[in-house]
């Protein structure tokens, strides 16, 4: 009587190696995560710039009868706070971009203590938070200023039918204009440091 055929049983050794991702592709992968990482970097630092400059150069020169007014950013506390958080998230995101370069060229960061991610994972929190508030400060303002602006010229023409306010109005508008195209670009370094917060998550994650 020959013996029960025993049924072939699969490769254990090569069974956990089909479960794993080639190593090729999980270089691939980070490889591309580092380049849009660096990516966002330059974007959210180049956005800052602009958005610094812009502000910076934000005023409004009107003259009455005895003498001129000038009125530029210093003037209003919430733009003095843009500033602050443009400064600051420029700052970090200088000292952030040559660990992205080198990644990117050597697929090595730059600091290898493990600390350093924290220190990503944090430092990106903050600023997103800086960047928030600092979005909300600019357009919040802005809004506020130009709108009550507005309805006073409104009220001393229907009511007083008084146009004193009007050349300071079109004056003023070029000013709230200019503000809220530095807001615009502050916009956009909040948005690419949202996706670089999230990538520093996920990096965060992967080593933990």
């Amino acid at each position: 009587m020959s013996p029960p055929m025993v049924p072939p049983q699969p490769d254990e050794a090569a069974q956990p190696q089909q479960s794993q991702p080639p190593a090729s592709q999980e270089a691939s992968a980070s490889s591309l995560m580092a380049i849009i990482a660096l990516i966002l970097r330059i974007i959210t630092f180049v956005s800052l710039i602009v958005s610094t400059i812009i502000i910076v150069t934000t005023n409004a020169t009107f003259g009455g009868p005895y003498q001129t007014v000038e009125i530029n950013f210093n003037d209003i506390y919430a733009y003095r706070y843009v500033l602050a958080v443009n400064v600051l998230g420029l700052v970090y995101t200088k000292l952030q971009l040559p660990s992205s370069i080198r990644l990117v060229i050597s697929g090595k960061p730059l600091w290898k203590n493990p600390g350093f991610l924290v220190y990503d994972f944090l430092g990106d929190k903050v600023l997103l938070s800086l960047l928030a508030s600092g979005v909300g400060a600019a357009f919040g303002a802005t809004l506020d200023l130009k709108k009550n602006l507005d309805d006073l010229d409104d009220i001393f023409q229907e009511e007083y039918n008084s146009t004193v306010l009007a050349l300071i109005r079109v004056k003023l508008d070029e000013f709230f204009s200019k503000a809220y195209v530095s807001a615009g670009f502050l916009l956009i370094a909040f948005l690419t440091s949202i996706i670089s917060s999230i990538i520093s998550s996920l990096v965060l994650t992967k080593k933990a």
